[in-house]
């Protein structure tokens, strides 16, 4: 009975909105199955970590309030009154830094397998646009629980911008909504954060996985290689989607003893004439950068050590941006080059970010 039911309802769709295309992809869409396979369901975590971002944070504006007055106080409320307010809150905190690291960890093992170059280079840039656009919803809603530790937190990475040249003191400005950080800030923040950033995000979301969809998934040079006879395929669905669902079970339960076992702290309420609390840094993924500033000496020349350190690693990202397009006469050196620069960049920013929670 229900079978029948249910086949009579995709019958009544189809006439309206032909689903061959949906059934073809499920029916012939295949996935190269070999040793480095793994890599591909990190892109499908991110993307699962980011729909819970999407329901936490829904669920936490029901109750959340911004203002100076009042932000603090709606946070405190919904961990301390709604039911399960605090389990969302923190699933929603917890799932913002592994949202980060899952990130990162796609974009790297899509730069070490090479799945960036032609015809994929434009897969890449929408890629590192929403990586950049996910560090952004972390440095945005640092500052909406307007607690000490994020106030502070703010202070110093906005007045980080301000050293920019030329644009850098009014982009603060604009951050900030004024000279200081005030609930002006905070409110800016905050239709950032739900707003300004989610729809851009969506947008590039959508481009990113209509590329990926278009061009199917990268087959690595050494799978390239191999006589057809030896290339072996698994369907997509359902083989390499309940694969993927099950990571992203795996990565679920882990969210939830974070969220469960070790929970996010609410702190102080913001004070604007406090002073800062000692030892402050930033979260973990800004920490290598945070670091590197600090290392540098005041002036270097006759610029200021911030001023370089950001333009570095402005170029740094261009440069990042731009790998897919960077070619050389001898190609066989660049494609030796290039995995001893990645190597480079992931000890670079683990170990600065390690020295940067061991220093006080």
């Amino acid at each position: 009975m229900f079978n029948k039911v249910n086949s009579k309802i995709i019958t009544w769709i189809d006439e309206r909105f032909d689903l061959s295309p949906i059934r073809k992809l499920l029916k012939y869409k295949k996935v190269p199955d070999h040793k480095h396979s793994i890599w591909y369901y990190m892109g499908g975590v991110t993307l699962f970590l980011f729909l819970v971002q999407l329901l936490t944070g829904i669920l936490l504006l029901l109750y959340y309030r911004p203002g100076e007055d009042s932000a603090y106080e709606s946070v405190r409320f919904i961990v301390t009154k709604v039911k399960f307010g605090w389990l969302i809150r923190n699933v929603h905190s917890w799932s913002a830094n592994l949202l980060v690291f899952f990130a990162f960890v796609h974009m790297f093992s899509v730069f070490f397998t090479r799945a960036y170059k032609k015809p994929r280079e434009m897969t890449w840039i929408s890629g590192f646009v929403l990586l950049v656009l996910t560090l952004g919803f972390g440095f945005s809603g640092y500052l909406l629980p307007w607690n000490e530790l994020a106030f502070f937190a703010t202070k110093v990475g906005t007045d980080i911008v301000g050293v920019l040249p030329i644009i850098g003191e009014d982009l603060k400005i604009i951050l900030r909504g004024g000279e200081d950080v005030t609930g002006a800030t905070l409110s800016r923040f905050f239709g950032i954060h739900v707003a300004i950033l989610p729809a851009i995000f969506t947008v590039f979301l959508f481009f990113h996985l209509l590329f990926i969809q278009r061009q199917g998934m990268h087959e690595p040079e050494h799978f390239k290689k191999l006589p057809d006879d030896k290339k072996k395929y698994i369907p997509f669905f359902p083989d390499f989607a309940l694969k993927d669902a099950l990571f992203w079970l795996i990565v679920f339960n882990i969210l939830i003893f974070l969220a469960l076992f070790d929970p996010w702290e609410l702190g102080l309420k913001a004070d604007p004439f406090a002073p800062a609390p000692i030892g402050i840094k930033p979260e973990w993924y800004f920490m290598f950068m945070f670091q590197t500033l600090k290392y540098l000496p005041a002036h270097i020349f006759i610029f200021e050590g911030e001023l370089i350190g950001i333009l570095f690693f402005g170029i740094c990202g261009i440069i990042w941006l731009l790998i897919p397009f960077i070619k050389m006469k001898k190609q066989n050196l660049l494609d030796k080059i290039m995995p001893i620069a990645g190597i480079i960049v992931v000890a670079y920013i683990i170990i600065m970010t390690i020295v940067g929670y061991l220093s006080s």
